[in-house]
């Protein structure tokens, strides 16, 4: 295993940064799988608030090769880098970038691993109906990557803010051909759209620690052969995903989709697959 005396002026080096980000699991995970696999980098910690020098001083080392962006830079990087796919200019928010030939791509991971949890986990959404609880950022990154590569019959959106709520369904019906439809979230509207939703995705923060025994969704309305996916991961088994679980359901855990975004930028970042295994059992070790 690799130590400290082992960086040299050729470790490439990765950070996570935000305001704050002393929370983070980012630096455990990826040196954890940077160990695994011998890979001179490193990973770190950055606190910031002004994600522009940042960037600029990202330009200028030529070793400071990826960066994880979180709360509240996903939406001001935008503006500092050279590249940024369309999809992630759809979603208006990236959470990685990386230093390529003096160039910085930006892009995200959210929505491209939710879309991966869901297939690896029989939660297949080509044609069917998914029910969005939420219509912040992680629903739209995840509506937009599902929309535009595994296109939904139907995607409905529920929340209980309408001017994002609104905004997210404009920006889907503008920006891809799948068939939206939003509404205030509300014991009517949920019940009516958990009775034909074939694909549940939760994207509120309902349920996260230390608010452990709250649920948006009654234990009622779930049913059998449905799939709920719950983005929260704090918990690592949320009320909803119990209550689903209880009643036939197919549940998929937060926590795949954070391992898995992890997983994606550790590939962008050393052009290696991760070693998804050693990054899932570092966030089982800090979270059980």
């Amino acid at each position: 295993m690799r130590t400290l005396l082992d960086i040299t002026p050729r470790t490439q080096f990765c950070a996570v940064t935000g305001n704050p980000v002393g929370h983070s699991l980012s630096p455990a995970i990826h040196n954890a799988a940077f160990n695994h696999l011998n890979l001179d980098f490193i990973y770190l910690a950055c606190p910031v608030e002004d994600v522009a020098s940042l960037l600029g001083g990202m330009r200028a080392i030529r070793t400071f090769r990826g960066l994880s962006v979180t709360i509240p830079h996903k939406m001001a990087a935008m503006k500092y880098v050279d590249e940024i796919a369309e999809v992630d200019r759809s979603i208006g928010a990236i959470n990685t970038i990386i230093h390529e030939d003096n160039r910085l791509i930006g892009l995200g991971t959210d929505g491209p691993a939710a879309l991966q949890a869901l297939t690896e986990h029989g939660g297949a959404t080509d044609g069917r109906h998914v029910l969005f609880l939420g219509a912040g950022g992680a629903a739209r990154a995840i509506a937009f990557t599902l929309a535009r590569q595994a296109p939904p019959a139907q995607i409905t959106l529920l929340d209980i803010n309408d001017p994002l709520l609104q905004g997210l369904q404009r920006d889907l019906q503008a920006g891809t051909g799948t068939p939206i439809q939003a509404a205030h979230l509300q014991e009517e509207t949920l019940r009516d759209a958990m009775a034909s939703a074939d694909v549940v995705i939760h994207c509120t923060s309902v349920g996260m620690h230390p608010k452990v025994d709250a649920s948006l969704v009654p234990a009622a309305l779930f049913r059998p052969g449905q799939v709920v996916f719950d983005i929260v991961y704090t918990p690592l088994e949320t009320k909803l995903l119990r209550d689903a679980r209880a009643a036939g359901a197919r549940v998929i855990p937060g926590l795949e989709m954070f391992v898995l975004q992890a997983a994606l930028q550790f590939y962008h970042f050393t052009g290696q697959p991760a070693p998804v295994a050693v990054m899932r059992q570092v966030v089982l070790a800090h979270l059980q």
